[in-house]
């Protein structure tokens, strides 16, 4: 039987899905981080599968989501979203504290992977932890100074005036250069890269992830570790089939 646990690692909010009678054991671990206005919640039917294979799958809370919600205005979230990247970047260094203070980590076998904004957090996870031994990134971008751009683009052709200044998105800018993957190519380290994107996205780029992954096959000695699957005509939503083949991706690699 699968079992599901709402736990908390250190004041992250988390559900832990597991078999029930390896609960206790080391197992390998997935992290799973949810998009940009969802929930842990929305991510339990690859977690699900992934714990029929044997995983202990750890679905977190991004900051001002779900449990963490504070009643932040709409507007501002919008605003708020690399403060929440960041901040899923050092919760999942806390996790993984937590899992290796629990000795619940087996033969290091831990993989991340994320829908859309967890997708942008993957990408980025990528250039600061090497001890990420797989990744899945689903409809996210992997060029984070590009879609910064996209997004202040966006909200200047509605409009709205930017509660920013020139000189604090140079700033962002300059911040996200530290992780960006697509100008870190070095970092992959060969490590296993799924890719999934529908190529009717109008929110992440489809050519961002596209792009990246044909520039990014040359830094392995193995292409097959790196995968890009194409969706035709998909949105921005994942489909059964993505989290199949996802699934399915980390089955062989992790």
């Amino acid at each position: 039987m699968i079992g599901i646990y709402r736990e908390r690692y250190k004041e992250i909010p988390v559900l832990v899905i597991v078999e029930d009678r390896k609960k206790d054991e080391a197992l390998p671990v997935f992290t799973y981080f949810h998009g940009f206005t969802s929930a842990k919640e929305h991510n339990l039917p690859q977690a699900y599968l992934l714990a029929e294979k044997g995983y202990r799958v750890i679905l977190p809370d991004s900051l001002y989501h779900g449990e963490r919600e504070n009643g932040i205005s709409k507007q501002a979230l919008n605003f708020k979203f690399w403060d929440i990247v960041h901040q899923n970047l050092q919760d999942l260094q806390a996790i993984k504290e937590e899992l290796d203070h629990r000795n619940l980590i087996k033969d290091r076998r831990f993989g991340v992977g994320g829908t859309s904004m967890g997708g942008v957090t993957t990408s980025a996870a990528l250039t600061l932890y090497p001890w990420i031994q797989s990744a899945s990134v689903m409809m996210g971008s992997p060029k984070l100074v590009d879609f910064a751009k996209k997004l202040i683009l966006d909200v200047e052709k509605t409009g709205i005036e930017l509660p920013i200044s020139e000189a604090e998105l140079h700033q962002l800018y300059q911040s996200l250069e530290t992780i960006d993957l697509s100008t870190q190519m070095d970092k992959l380290q060969g490590r296993p890269l799924f890719f999934w994107h529908g190529d009717a996205d109008p929110v992440v780029p489809f050519e961002h992830s596209y792009d990246f992954y044909n520039q990014a096959v040359e830094y392995y000695r193995n292409p097959e570790n790196i995968q890009f699957l194409r969706e035709a005509g998909r949105d921005h939503k994942v489909s059964r089939f993505a989290i199949k083949e996802m699934v399915n991706w980390i089955e062989i690699v992790l």
